[in-house]
């Protein structure tokens, strides 16, 4: 039994093994592979449309030379929604709402579209530190403003998706605990209350699908 609500969000052990590491891999397991049939089946066509639409809408507003990031970033996007949908699962647990996870997957992308803009365009990146036709005595304070905003990035990733999922789950969990409490007392308060958590479970879905596309697009952008 739970002591508090946030005890749903600890990695859970199963002899001595972090379930974790099965939550991670698991969804590659679930993602069919393409066949070198002429006609794929309805599945794969499926998904080859739903990664093909995506790529085409994430690498829109980027120029050619960032096309070659489309495979990392279309599994990340994958990799993070097939984690976001699973958790919802009743006795699952979701590692995208530990903010260890989601650091280590925003800094080292954020790290490397730094380090590669320094490297290729070192003008361009560092005129995103002052905006033009900045008067002259805000210089000094917006490059230290700008600086602090470029570093704050990857915690803001991390944080957002993090802070969502983590309030779903505990809304989904309160909204389920009064309603079970309330079947045997109140029943139309508890066919009520359901009913609210089927509402805020199709939200959460929606959620769980939008904070992986806005993780993957920020990162991009």
């Amino acid at each position: 039994m739970m002591a508090n609500l946030f005890d749903q969000f600890m990695s859970p052990t199963y002899l001595g093994m972090p379930l974790i590491v099965l939550a991670l891999g698991l969804p590659w397991v679930l993602w069919p592979s393409p066949s070198t049939r002429w006609l794929n089946n309805r599945l794969i066509t499926l998904q080859s449309w739903f990664l093909n639409r995506f790529t085409q809408q994430l690498l829109l507003p980027i120029n050619t030379g960032g096309h070659k990031w489309a495979l990392i970033l279309a599994s990340l996007m994958t990799f993070l929604l097939s984690m976001n949908l699973l958790g919802l699962l009743p006795y699952t647990f979701t590692p995208t709402t530990q903010l260890s996870l989601n650091m280590g997957l925003a800094v080292p992308f954020w790290l490397a579209t730094v380090i590669i803009g320094m490297r290729n365009q070192p003008t361009a990146a560092l005129g995103h530190l002052l905006p033009e036709g900045t008067p002259t005595p805000l210089i000094p304070v917006l490059i230290v403003i700008e600086t602090i905003s470029l570093f704050i990035r990857p915690l803001a990733l991390g944080v957002r998706l993090t802070a969502n999922l983590t309030a779903g789950h505990l809304l989904i969990q309160l909204i389920a605990t009064a309603a079970f409490t309330l079947m045997t007392t109140m029943t139309t308060v508890a066919l009520l209350t359901t009913s609210i958590l089927f509402l805020l479970t199709l939200l959460e879905i929606a959620v769980a699908m939008i904070q992986a596309y806005v993780f993957v697009l920020l990162l991009s952008l």
